[in-house]
């Protein structure tokens, strides 16, 4: 009796090409994994709120309950951060292209994209002032110019710091999503 999951009888290009049952064009998905970077800094923010409520409770047992609240509260904004940072990224649907950041989000609709390429250009290290030469995932829009709008994704980031292939791979994704999107 064959079973339904991937065999060693069956390749894995085969695999890959059938949808999945569950596949919803309309869900948001990220094309890529979030980075180690991006995973490490969640996981150390985790640890510190930790630490925090660790505090809370002893606060509370040693009888001051509002300071007890007060640094439970602290400790629940160090962990919404923390979830903040894991769902920064770059979100695909059929409705458009979605880029999360820490404070804001912007959507697009495929109706305004014009195209989504890969550039190289100066690109911000991890997010800070300082620029290095590097690649980046440009949307160019309808409505704004191609060099008024921040890169997607770029090769410096913390999720493709030393990961060229993986930036590689996250691009292609997009570029075909985005092209099979404004088509359908």
């Amino acid at each position: 009796m064959p079973l339904p999951f991937l065999t060693a009888d069956r390749s894995f290009e085969a695999a890959s090409e059938s949808p999945l049952p569950h596949d919803d064009r309309d869900r948001w998905r990220r094309p890529y994994r979030p980075g180690p970077w991006r995973v490490g800094g969640a996981a150390l923010w985790l640890l510190f709120s930790s630490f925090v409520l660790f505090a809370a409770v002893l606060i509370a047992l040693t009888g001051s309950v509002s300071s007890a609240g007060v640094i439970l509260a602290v400790a629940l904004a160090v962990i919404a951060a923390a979830l903040r940072i894991l769902r920064m990224g770059v979100w695909v649907s059929a409705h458009g292209l979605r880029q999360v950041g820490f404070l804001a989000t912007r959507t697009v609709p495929w109706q305004r994209v014009v195209a989504v390429r890969t550039a190289q250009q100066p690109v911000r290290w991890l997010g800070l002032p300082r620029t290095v030469q590097g690649q980046a995932l440009t949307l160019v829009r309808k409505d704004r110019a191609a060099d008024g709008t921040a890169p997607l994704l770029t090769t410096h980031n913390l999720d493709f710091l030393n990961r060229p292939a993986a930036f590689d791979l996250a691009a292609d994704t997009v570029e075909a999503w985005a092209g099979e999107y404004r088509r359908g």
